[in-house]
């Protein structure tokens, strides 16, 4: 179990991370996924964290925080594979919220279950993603557990978002010749329009991702995507996000620390890192020590430099 941050999130604003998962465990292997190929495929809930210990946990980083003057807007439950696989998480949920809104970032692959359903009320704002409706391309963006159909999922999701009282948020993350199609398109966007959300975020990967042979949206075909989107739903609910979240990190004070749990869930850019280090009066030393012990590797994507947790694994297909 880690708590994580704050970091700067463009959907929240800034938010504590909560990690209750051991390494990547996950119901789909995103090939664009930032923290590396699932290590272990589960479709089964199973308890993970206590909830009173988590929010203990909580508590105590937060505290930290706000002494060094920093800012927590939102409590995320956001681990390197998929919250709900966590059979307590409604009751964590119920164990923090006393101490500022929280977010749930799903997949939203397991949502045909009602008592998926029923924890994900207790939040205040849960993101669900849908990068397709084509089962074709959901196995190729996704690329699911063996037995999962998309059909009982949209369902899922469906009736959900019918019943959530709270913000919803989806996010379609496009990748190149496989789900940024007008015809693609166009049925993810009915969709999603048909649920509501406050915000559709369309995305690109920004992050060192899972296959590194994975391709971008053409400049075009994310111009139409904006388009198709902004004529289903609300405009002003469309917003599509191809750059990242800035350098202003947030530190305990404990730059080791700080590096090696925001980077198991979410790889840093070089000056992402040279600004954590700096709120903490330390040096790129602690990199070069991190990287020597194995514990976090340097990986190129696009033009960007990244520290990444070792325990990521890329592939190139």
């Amino acid at each position: 179990m880690q708590i994580f941050g704050p970091v700067p999130s463009r959907r929240l604003g800034w938010s504590l991370g909560v990690n209750t998962l051991p390494e990547k465990i996950c119901s789909y292997s995103c090939a664009y996924c930032q923290v590396g190929l699932t290590r272990h495929f589960d479709t089964t809930r199973r308890d993970y964290a206590d909830p009173q210990d988590l929010a203990a946990l909580v508590a105590e980083k937060i505290a930290k925080v706000t002494a060094r003057g920093g800012t927590v807007e939102v409590i995320s439950f956001v681990p390197d594979g998929e919250p709900t696989l966590d059979a307590g998480l409604g009751a964590q949920i119920a164990a923090v919220r006393s101490m500022g809104k929280v977010a749930v970032i799903t997949n939203g692959s397991l949502m045909d279950r009602a008592d998926v359903r029923r924890d994900l009320m207790l939040a205040d704002i849960v993101s669900v993603k849908i990068d397709t409706l084509d089962p074709a391309a959901w196995r190729a963006v996704d690329c699911p557990a063996d037995g999962m159909e998309l059909a009982p999922i949209l369902d899922g999701i469906r009736l959900f978002a019918k019943e959530f009282k709270g913000t919803l948020l989806t996010e379609t993350m496009l990748l190149g010749g496989v789900n940024d199609d007008a015809a693609r398109l166009t049925a993810t966007a009915a969709f999603t329009a048909a649920l509501k959300p406050k915000k559709s975020y369309i995305l690109v990967p920004t992050r060192p991702p899972a296959r590194l042979d994975i391709k971008l949206p053409t400049p075009e075909n994310l111009a139409a995507a904006w388009h198709i989107f902004s004529i289903a739903l609300p405009p002003d609910t469309v917003e599509v996000l191809t750059g990242h979240e800035g350098n202003a990190f947030s530190s305990t004070g404990d730059a080791r620390a700080d590096i090696l749990a925001i980077t198991a869930v979410h790889p840093l850019r070089t000056e992402n890192i040279e600004s954590i280090l700096a709120a903490a009066g330390a040096s790129w030393d602690i990199v070069e020590s991190l990287k020597s012990e194995g514990l976090v590797s340097e990986v190129t994507f696009g033009t960007d430099r990244f520290i990444v947790r070792s325990l990521h694994t890329f592939t190139k297909g």
